[in-house]
């Protein structure tokens, strides 16, 4: 298509979702800083009044759950009764046990195998420095903006729940614009919506976009017309419920498995990392414009049963050799991956909110293999 729009959204970190993949992420941290070899499964659903933590572990360290939960909560922002959930008068549930035996010996042993079957894929293009697509980032700079003015209180009125969405016109495959940008944040019930509306498009919008804004750019600034009552008292969270939002916003495909809750020797997140780091660096080598990689396994077996590499014509030699110099340059298998990527160490709830690609610090953004895979041009 000459001429196309496309639309990608994030959320807060006090989107009630987000809330989840934080207290989930939150637990692996600290029981990997205690035992580098946890296995770790953990999903955290929160609704009014109430958060259950459910799942595997096995580990020789300890969490306080309930302890744990909480302080998520309060850092994320839920520290008022008024907002309808705070960290002081929650319930929190726990019901953990030890992961499957079965499970255990595919992945426990010499060589560390799958820790179950699936389909990862990752993706990387050079539409914008950080190798991603231009409406997912644009949606994430937006939504930790809004989360930045409440945190400095730059707007008093802004309560954790928030979402962003944005819209892209592209040209010929180069994004040319910003088209549409909405922006749901929840709000004190004492603020006017034209207060909202001026105050977010030039304090929250303005600061990230402003160069990708221009005058025929549309603005949906809490379309509703109210949004008080927000976070788990208006809608229910779930570990791992926006998959889309944390990976490319839409572009690519997606294998179907989250990251959030789970340790490394999951291959939904460590192999899910690792496509990442293969696409970015293909990309940052100029040996295409846009790459996507899927790599798949088999429970319990270390080498992938597939990998595929797509760069959508834009590569400057066959996709064939470019999978050639991927099984060349990068070890897939899950204990080289975990080595490679440093993943026993506690940096996931850092993750958990704003997107796992395209933010510095986490050892899947690094093009140190370029000379690598050019070296086998």
């Amino acid at each position: 298509m000459a001429k196309y729009l496309f639309t990608s959204e994030s959320v807060t970190e006090g989107h009630p979702d987000k809330l989840c993949d934080q207290i989930s992420d939150e637990i692996l941290d600290k029981l990997i800083k205690q035992d580098k070899n946890s296995k770790v499964a953990v999903e955290t659903l929160a609704t009014r009044g109430l958060i259950l933590v459910a799942g595997e572990v096995s580990t020789k360290g300890y969490v306080d759950v309930q302890g744990t939960a909480r302080k998520v909560v309060h850092e994320v922002g839920y520290d008022n009764p008024e907002y309808g959930f705070d960290f002081d008068s929650i319930a929190v549930l726990t019901a953990l046990h030890e992961q499957s035996p079965d499970i255990a010996r595919g992945v426990i042993k010499k060589e560390m195998g799958a820790g179950d079957q699936g389909l990862m894929f990752g993706y990387a293009t050079n539409e914008t420095k950080e190798l991603m697509p231009l409406p997912i980032m644009m949606a994430h700079k937006i939504a930790m903006r809004l989360a930045e003015v409440r945190k400095k209180k730059i707007l008093d009125w802004v309560r954790p729940d928030g979402k962003s969405q944005v819209t892209v016109e592209y040209k010929n495959g180069k994004p040319v614009r910003i088209d549409t940008i909405v922006v749901s944040t929840q709000h004190s019930p004492k603020v006017k919506n034209k207060k909202i509306r001026k105050e977010i498009i030039d304090k929250v919008i303005s600061p990230v976009a402003k160069d990708w804004i221009d005058k025929k750019t549309k603005f949906y600034i809490n379309p509703t017309g109210r949004f008080v009552i927000g976070g788990p008292a208006a809608d229910t969270g779930l570990t791992g419920r926006k998959i889309i939002v944390d990976t490319y916003g839409g572009f690519g495909a997606h294998g179907g498995g989250c990251f959030s809750g789970k340790d490394p020797s999951k291959v939904d997140r460590s192999g899910s990392y690792m496509a990442r780091y293969i696409a970015k660096n293909l990309v940052a080598a100029k040996l295409a414009e846009k790459v996507e990689v899927q790599i798949a396994y088999a429970i319990g077996v270390s080498k992938p049963v597939s990998v595929m590499v797509n760069s959508f014509n834009t590569g400057i030699i066959s996709d064939e050799k470019l999978i050639g110099i991927v099984k060349k340059v990068f070890d897939m298998r899950p204990g080289a991956i975990i080595k490679q990527l440093k993943l026993q160490n506690p940096i996931y709830r850092k993750t958990a909110a704003y997107g796992h690609f395209g933010r510095k610090g986490f050892p899947w953004e690094k093009t140190d293999k370029i000379n690598e895979v050019r070296h086998y041009l």
